[in-house]
Order: C-alpha cells, then structure tokens, then sequence
C-alpha cells in the first residue's frame, strides 16, 4: 500500500507501507543471514534461536538489514503502482517499524519531467550537402605528404620550424632542478613544446654554438618550486635538420598506395573524402535538425540529472586520461583546475544533452515508435557477421540490456528519420 505527494515540481514522496506479516518475513530473512555471525554463550556459531539473540541484544537486532530486504520490492512495486520514473536515488525517512506496526517509510525522489512538445512536423533547419573539392583533395595530399616528410641534415643557422638535437642543463638562483637537463633531447622549433619562450632563443644557433636560455616558468606551473620563478637554460646545439617534403608526382604516388599515377590516386582518395563527407553531412543535418526540435519544446529538467550526465562526462574524461597513462588529479593539477571547475565547463553540454535525450523520448512515445525484433536481429547480424559468429550464439552472448540498449537505439534513429523526413530545409543549401 503506498500514497503519492508532490513535494515540488519534478519531485515525489511515497508513503510505503510493509504489512507485518511482510516484514516479519524480512525479519527471517536477515536472522537467517547474520546469524553465523552472531556469538552467544551456550550455543554454537549459527545455532542460537532468533528469539534467544533478540533477548539478548535487542528485539531491534534485525530491523535495519530486515529494512535493506523489504525496500526495495516495495518501492518498485510503489513505483509501478503510480506509474513513474525516478531519477534520482529516493532519500528515505522510517516512520513507524516493529513487529506488529510492520514498517512505514517515506521515500522522496525526483522522477523524469514532462516535455511541451512543439510543432515538430516541418522543423525548419539547413541541410549540409557533401561537398569534396580539387583544393580539398590537394590539401589532404599534402597532409599525407607531411607522414612521408625526410629530415635532412643541414650545415646552417637555425630556423623556425626545424628539428634540432640539443644539450641542455637548467638553473633557478644557480642551482640545477629536477628534470631540467638533458642530452641530445631532439625539439621541433615552433612545436611550442616548451616554456613559453624557449624555442625563439633556439633560432638563429649554428652547430656546437653554446647560449643561455631565459625563461620565465608561469604562475600556475605544475611544479610549486618552480612556478613564476626565471630560469636559466644552458643549450648547446648539437644538430640541425630540416623537412624535406617529398614532390607530388608518380612516384609519391607509387610509395603511399597501390596506385601507379599520382591521376589515379588523387581519384580514389577524392572518392575516399566524399564518403567521409557524405556521412558528416548528414551527422550534421541530423544535428541541425534535432536542434530545432529542442528550440521547440519546454521542459524544467531537475538539477540531479544534469549533475548526473556531468558525472558520466567527467568519468568518460577519466576513462581516456586512463588509456593515456594519467588520471584526473594529475590532469587538475598540470592544468591549474579544481574539479568544481571542470564541472561547470561541462553544464551547459550536459544540459543540453539531457534535454534533447528529454525531447526524443517524448517525440518517440508520442509516435509509439519502437524497434521490431526483425530491426533489432538485422543489427545484429552486421556486428555478428563482423566478428565471424552466427546471429544465434552472438545473441547469447548479450545481456538483455544490451539488447535492450540496441532496441533503443533504433527506435531513436527511426524518430531523426522521421524529423529528417519531414523537415522543411527551404531553397538554400549551406554551399550557397
């Protein structure tokens, strides 16, 4: 038995009542749990009688786990009695719990807000049509161009954007620091690698020229000791190279692909851009259009999610420092951030993702759109084929959400589908 209150927009209480007799079998059950762990004089450990141990210690003894037990079968069964949708974890409050009371419990939460959704069958939006040009095609040559460059070495002055091979050993007040020497280090000058200022003073040096380097580390440098103190670099150049880009012709052509003419290869690599364009000219309609719907539509979305998708960003963020060998307090640290900080640079996406997520979950329930299972097994299919298993035994090995997560996905590309279908993308295209 329970009972709904509104205690503010977005916000829920359920009053939950568990009959005696339901909590009495909670009782049992926590008894049964914890009674190998309870010692009393004259019985073995897991033999001494409920009763025996609620004289003993208090007929409370059990109450708390019995509470951990009925939970949650009653406030799911709360929850689908009023038909909603938390999102929030619910903040718990006992009233009345005893053997013969049973238990009474108060559960208030935030659950998932109503969307005032717009006019969404002619959302007015641009659409991006794929575009590859010559000068396109040219600029990706030369950037591959780039992977393939040789470094030569070079009997002259230094130049911006060389790479030199130098010696360098550093001082604060004349005293060497931690990490601040080394030999032979090879720099790119104008790779703004290093402190601020370093690499300028670098240009201009000829092989075995020695110089001192002034820099001046900034106020916020990771390392405290050395943080907006000026230091002095003793360099010495020890090598000089400079990028040699290969020409692009026939043979640059025969070393990049399986190509024999740079003609044939400029035809296949435009055929590469265009379905590179194709795909994020409709990411990018997709986009224009989703936009439009949510300018639309009205929502009052509770702080607790936004905090929520700011959580899953930050964790993200984490997972990729991770890959890379660090983790966030280094990251915060190098930086100069608090984690405070990091949480309100990413409000206003997580914001905007929670609204359009809000947004899509209306329109779809609004249309009763759903994912087929033939939808779902076709999916399927393409994953299972990629990793050689038959659609069978690769179904096996998915859990149901992940098949539900699947379903999901479908169903919220046949919602863009529909918008996309039925948007009025006017005369002009982007190009023009």
């Amino acid at each position: 038995m329970s009972k709904l209150e509104e205690v503010a927009v977005n916000k829920k209480k359920l009053t939950i009542e568990v009959s005696p007799e339901a909590f009495e079998e909670a009782i049992q059950k926590a008894y049964l749990k914890n009674k190998k762990d309870i010692r009393i004089d004259g019985f073995r450990p897991g033999k001494a009688p409920r009763h025996i141990i609620e004289t003993q210690y208090g007929k409370g003894v059990f109450y708390e786990d019995a509470v951990d037990i009925a939970f949650p079968e009653a406030y799911r069964a709360a929850v689908e009695e009023h038909s909603l949708f938390p999102v929030s974890n619910p903040d718990l409050s006992i009233e009345k719990i005893g053997k013969e009371d049973g238990l009474v419990f108060t559960a208030e939460f935030w659950v998932k807000p109503e969307v005032k959704l717009g006019d969404y069958t002619k959302l007015k939006a641009k659409k991006i049509e794929p575009k590859v040009t010559d000068k396109d095609v040219t600029a990706e040559l030369e950037h591959i161009a780039e992977h393939s460059a040789r470094w030569i070495e070079v009997e002259r002055e230094s130049k911006d954007g060389d790479r030199v091979t130098i010696d360098f050993s550093g001082s604060v007040d004349g005293v060497k620091f931690d990490g601040g020497t080394a030999d032979n280090y090879v720099l790119d000058l104008g790779s703004n690698t290093f402190i601020e200022g370093f690499e300028p003073q670098l240009v201009g040096m000829k092989i075995g020229e020695e110089k001192d380097v002034v820099v001046t580390f900034p106020s916020e440098y990771q390392a405290e000791n050395l943080a907006g103190k000026e230091a002095v670099f003793a360099c010495k150049m020890n090598k000089i190279q400079e990028k040699q880009l290969p020409k692009l012709d026939d043979e640059f052509a025969k070393d990049v692909s399986e190509f024999e003419t740079l003609d044939e290869y400029k035809k296949d690599l435009k055929a590469q851009m265009m379905v590179k364009a194709v795909q994020e000219a409709k990411n990018e309609t997709e986009n224009n259009v989703i936009s439009a719907l949510v300018e639309k539509c009205k929502v009052e979305i509770p702080d607790v999610m936004i905090d929520n998708q700011i959580d899953y960003h930050i964790k993200q963020f984490e997972y990729q420092l991770m890959y890379q060998g660090l983790n966030i307090d280094g990251y915060l640290q190098y930086t100069g951030m608090t984690l405070d900080d990091m949480k309100a640079q990413y409000k206003e996406s997580a914001e905007n993702t929670v609204k359009t997520q809000l947004v899509l979950d209306a329109v779809l329930e609004k249309e009763g759109i759903t994912a087929t299972d033939a939808e779902i097994d076709a999916e399927l299919e393409k994953t299972a084929k990629r990793v050689n298993k038959t659609l069978e035994d690769y179904k096996k090995a998915l859990q149901p959400q992940q098949l539900e997560s699947i379903g999901t996905k479908i169903a919220y590309d046949k919602v863009i589908d529909m918008l996309i279908a039925n948007a009025d993308f006017g005369a002009k295209k982007k190009d023009e």
